[in-house]
């Protein structure tokens, strides 16, 4: 038989090329719209990512790209949050209520800047683990083990924590009301998730927040303006890891996945604040408690 012409080989490899990198761009939108429901609703982004990720992987992206592709695709969340609360998060708007009259802060919110400093104190516990022991803590807990129990255990919690907090009034009905010390408990409970893959950085703010008093739509928002700092300093890191040496597959992938997490957020963030002026969180507990035997039972017997 004939060996293939090195022109047919040729036409063949172009012609599979765009192929190749269509269905990657598609994954990335897969992945885009599991981010972006997941990051905000308790039940884990990143635990939802990794075990994405052990069905549908990339073709044309280099082997550090997925690491680095996990934590930055949430930058597109972000972007929801500040798109969605731009009027309470800013600081530097016109005149109003919070505004010094006078003076070079005249045009500075000083209540809005207050927020700021407290979300601030909350992010340095998490900052400091990143910084120190983000490699430490890759190789140590991302496993689907880890996942798959604390998808379990935080479950739990949420409907122990929700039991415990039922008939109690809040003592926190406003995020004017939240303290520094408030902030910096909130922040201890953030450290959770940062080490352990399933926890749910949203879960665990909550869950903490709720402990000490707060009521849940105050509980919510703070952890809402919360992630903005926390997930700009940990793309920002896994980006300097990485280096800029993107291929243009892997910058297509990562900005294709980055809006479809936008738009989807959009649309998650307004569903949560409508549904807990009604609900408890009681039922992503549950969601998570089945997920993580769902996973144990999968990776066992494959």
């Amino acid at each position: 038989m004939p060996k293939p012409s090195m022109s047919r080989c040729l036409t063949i490899w172009t012609l599979k090329e765009p192929e190749e990198i269509m269905l990657d761009i598609l994954k990335a939108i897969l992945f885009g719209i599991v981010e972006g429901v997941t990051e905000w609703l308790p039940i884990s982004s990143t635990g939802h990512l990794i075990l994405l990720e052990e069905f549908v992987k990339f073709e044309n992206v280099s082997p550090n790209f997925s690491e680095m592709f996990d934590v930055v695709i949430q930058l597109g969340a972000i972007l929801a949050v500040v798109v969605l609360f731009i009027k309470q998060i800013c600081p530097f708007c016109r005149k109003g209520h919070g505004y010094k009259q006078s003076g070079p802060l005249a045009y500075v919110n000083m209540d809005i800047m207050t927020l700021w400093f407290k979300i601030l104190a909350a992010c340095v516990p998490a900052a400091v683990i990143g910084v120190l022991f983000d490699d430490v803590l890759n190789e140590l807990f991302y496993h689907w083990y880890v996942v798959a129990a604390a998808l379990i255990v935080f479950g739990i919690a949420f409907i122990v924590v929700e039991n415990w907090n039922k008939g109690r009034t809040p003592k926190v009905t406003a995020l004017s009301g939240l303290t520094y010390k408030a902030a910096l408990i909130i922040g201890i409970f953030q450290v959770i998730a940062a080490v352990f893959p399933g926890t749910s950085r949203s879960g665990a703010t909550i869950v903490g927040a709720l402990l000490i008093g707060i009521a849940r739509p105050v509980a919510a928002e703070f952890t809402f303006f919360l992630a903005i700092p926390v997930m700009f300093g940990a793309s920002l890191l896994k980006i300097v890891k990485f280096g800029l040496a993107f291929t243009g597959t892997e910058l297509a992938v990562l900005l294709v996945a980055m809006v479809a997490a936008f738009l989807v957020s959009v649309v998650v963030i307004r569903f949560l604040l409508t549904y807990i002026k009604k609900h408890d969180f009681k039922v992503f507990g549950w969601y998570r408690i089945v997920l993580g035997i769902l996973v144990i039972l999968f990776f066992l017997l494959r």
